[in-house]
């Protein structure tokens, strides 16, 4: 029995280190049967490296299905049994930690619903002091990378060695394409700042729907993530749980095929050239953004003093909104988004005001 739980470790640590990780499973484990030909036709495939099932579920609201409970477990046990492949849970309490762990459990991950939770985090963490177990941390539901950066931590300082982080998206308000918004620019920094911890993205819960999967994970696959965590079922119209954003095992299969996997780096020399050329006619352009926006913030200055002198407000809409329809116009021009200019503009008007209210209450 030792020598198979080491050799299922040294596996882990193997799938670990593999670059693309693919992950994939049903959202909730519900049936035996269901779980099983779900491992068994995602095994066959040949593209799983960790098999996932959702045993204990977070809902909005009370009465509707909140995972089948720790009654699931033996189930994925028999499934990484079959088909030899590791196993993965959700947990949010230290209770979780312990029933995944008595069923060898070979990785966990921490969802966005826990990770907003400094609390629960530690909870979590403390259940896995001196544990040698993977762990994914998922990104909170709000858009806050210190909450996100603050479970990492707590995780680390219990010892987990090895932890890496999930992309599920943010919640935001107002109808869009998808459930939870990208932000593409929030693990961008979260990589920056961890870059060689593992990141993987979760493209069922950005999108909350089949249609927009494969662009969302080319997408992650193109930012140089290290893998996909996907959801997958059986009978997917009849998941009981998240069925719009589900597929078959053999769709994802089809999927994974068409994914273009690109490469950081290449040695090959002319790219090399071409490219640090490019990148300095980038740095000499940043440099001059840099000193136009100095000056335009110095005369901002100005237009601060006078306001002051002439006690008017510092925000005057009008003249805000000529602004942006200017911009708008020659933004399209020049092939920039809309929703592009508005950010730009957003953060300079507000650095903006920031120099002017300075000026006033000097």
């Amino acid at each position: 029995m030792q020598t198979e739980t080491q050799s299922m470790k040294d596996l882990m640590q193997t799938k670990w280190n593999k670059r693309p990780l693919i992950i994939s499973g049903p959202c909730s484990a519900e049936t035996e049967e269901q779980v099983m030909e779900t491992a068994t036709r995602l095994a066959k495939t040949g593209k799983i490296d960790v098999l996932r099932a959702g045993i204990w579920k977070p809902r909005t609201k009370p009465g509707l299905f909140e995972g089948i409970g720790t009654k699931g477990l033996p189930w994925l046990a028999s499934a990484k049994k079959v088909t030899g492949l590791p196993i993965t849970v959700e947990v949010a309490t230290a209770k979780h930690v312990q029933d995944a762990l008595q069923f060898d459990v070979d990785m966990l991950w921490i969802g966005a619903r826990t990770t907003v939770n400094p609390f629960s985090v530690q909870e979590v963490a403390d259940a896995l002091r001196g544990v040698d177990i993977p762990v994914l941390i998922k990104n909170p539901i709000n858009a806050d990378l210190e909450l996100w950066t603050g479970a990492i931590e707590r995780l680390q300082k219990v010892g987990v060695k090895q932890v890496g982080m999930i992309h599920r998206g943010f919640a935001s308000y107002g109808n869009t394409e998808f459930r939870n918004a990208p932000m593409w620019h929030l693990p961008i920094e979260m990589k920056r700042r961890f870059p060689d911890m593992p990141l993987i993205c979760d493209p069922s819960h950005i999108c909350g729907n089949r249609t927009l999967l494969q662009s969302v994970a080319q997408k992650s696959i193109d930012l140089d993530f290290d893998g996909i965590m996907l959801e997958s079922h059986i009978d997917p119209d009849n998941a009981w749980s998240d069925a719009k954003q589900q597929i078959t095992p053999e769709k994802f299969a089809e999927m994974l095929d068409a994914l273009v996997w690109r490469h950081e780096n290449t040695d090959a020399k002319e790219f090399i050239t071409a490219l640090a050329t490019l990148r300095e006619q980038i740095n000499h352009l940043d440099d001059e953004l840099m000193t136009i926006l100095g000056q335009r913030m110095k005369i901002a200055d100005k237009i601060g003093e006078y306001k002051k002198n002439n006690n008017i407000t510092i925000l005057q809409t009008n003249r805000w909104n000529e602004i942006l329809e200017k911009a708008y116009t020659k933004g399209e021009k020049l092939g920039l988004s809309k929703e592009f200019i508005t950010k730009y503009y957003d953060a300079i008007h507000l650095e903006s005001i920031n120099h002017q209210n300075n000026i006033m209450n000097s």
